[in-house]
């Protein structure tokens, strides 16, 4: 430890870097290159975690939607390609019989799946819009960024079946003045008069769902286009731990009981699990996380090598200067820990230049994807990560310190006086 702290011992290296300019860069490189290949790839999988987080930020991640097909077998008296309709009383027994369903929310529309979108007129403003009939646990499933002083439906709305509805940002320029608050305002939703309690913020990546959405009270969709009981899709948000995509098999097999539909059925019903293909890219960006831990680890461990290759080749070259220094009095350990100290300085100088290079780089590519649609976002590499790898270098750089170190401790004077 003295001899760390020993001036000579770090002139010593420092000459000999700048005796060895090229050899010393060759040495570098390896170790330089690998730490640089393991902050870049951590960056890069921790930079598409993030993203796919943003991306479903506002809707739950163990959320799937169900929806009735055609059925194509025939079944209980029924004929092939009877068209099944979902009903309001489905979400009771679905709650019934498959407990790891947290949330549900039925919900009809009109203006997508070829249906004809409502008319929205306000004074002499008019545009075709889609009106979604909505229950409040929808905003429990997917979020609704509500602009201020504002609020989306809420279950007295339902009770009194109440004309309210949330506008989107781009039915909010179309309709009002660009310095008018919609707020308490008034539109006519296919001639009937509705107060606009609320603005939602679109966010982009929601499926069919655009800027100029427009939502009312599901008891108030039902009287405004006499649909009955009748629900066009059923969203559902499972419970975090549940397995979704056994949940989503039980709430077939549930719906099938409920509409005499053949057990063997696949088409009746018709889904969409989110919450597995959330976990898919989570496992993907799980194992690309890994996958960077491992390339980064062998880059290290083969610059390393190369360190103490290089550093053979080095205490060859310096044979007469060691017999020198022990004939003169130099222990063998000094001898030792000076080579150590030595293979310790490059590896760790080339990892703190490999590690702000990597910093850099995830910088530039962290600003070049800012504001796109591409799910990337904050390319960082967690701090203990970073510290995790400067210790394994440590511990490796003095490991393969310790060959030529030994190599150089191994010479007797004698020898290495005579070397030419």
């Amino acid at each position: 430890m003295k001899q760390l702290f020993d001036g000579n011992t770090w002139q010593e290296i420092f000459q000999s870097i700048r005796k060895n300019k090229l050899r010393t860069f060759l040495t570098m490189i390896g170790v330089f290159v690998g730490i640089y290949i393991y902050i870049g790839l951590s960056g890069a999988s921790k930079g598409l975690d993030n993203g796919f987080e943003r991306q479903f930020e506002t809707i739950a991640k163990n959320s799937l939607f169900a929806w009735g097909q055609r059925t194509s077998i025939p079944y209980a008296g029924f004929k092939t390609g009877r068209q099944i309709q979902l009903k309001l009383g489905d979400v009771e027994v679905l709650y019934n019989r498959v407990p790891e369903i947290e949330t549900i929310a039925p919900r009809n529309v009109k203006g997508i799946f070829g249906s004809n979108p409502g008319i929205i007129t306000r004074g002499l403003k008019s545009g075709n819009y889609a009106v979604y009939g909505d229950f409040p646990d929808f905003a429990d499933i997917a979020t609704k960024k509500i602009y201020d002083g504002g609020r989306f439906i809420n279950d007295e709305d339902i009770e009194q079946a109440r004309k309210v509805c949330v506008i989107g940002e781009r039915t909010q320029k179309e309709l009002f003045e660009e310095d008018e608050d919609p707020i308490g305002g008034y539109i006519r939703i296919d001639n009937i008069y509705f107060q606009v309690v609320g603005v939602h913020k679109f966010t982009p990546g929601g499926g069919f769902e655009s800027d100029s959405d427009i939502y009312i009270p599901f008891a108030t969709f039902k009287k405004l286009y006499n649909t009955g009981d009748n629900v066009s899709w059923l969203t559902i948000a499972a419970y975090d731990d549940a397995d979704v995509v056994k949940v989503e098999e039980d709430i077939k097999t549930t719906l099938r009981s409920i509409h005499n539909v053949s057990p063997k059925d696949e088409r009746a019903f018709g889904s969409f699990n989110l919450g597995e293909i959330f976990n898919k890219i989570m496992g993907f960006s799980s194992g690309m996380t890994f996958l960077s831990l491992i390339v980064g680890i062998a880059c290290i461990l083969a610059g390393v090598i190369g360190i103490g290759n290089i550093l053979l080749i080095s205490v060859k070259e310096r044979t007469k200067e060691l017999g020198v220094r022990r004939a003169l009095g130099a222990t063998p350990s000094e001898v030792r820990n000076q080579i150590i100290i030595e293979a310790l300085t490059l590896t760790l100088l080339a990892g703190i230049i490999g590690i702000i290079f990597g910093a850099l780089t995830l910088k530039i590519i962290d600003t070049l994807t800012q504001g796109g649609d591409f799910p990337y976002a904050n390319p960082t590499v967690p701090i203990p990560y970073v510290i995790g790898s400067l210790l394994l270098m440590v511990v490796l750089g003095v490991l393969i310190g310790l060959i030529p170190a030994q190599r150089a401790v191994s010479i007797r004077p004698i020898d290495a006086l005579r070397e030419e």
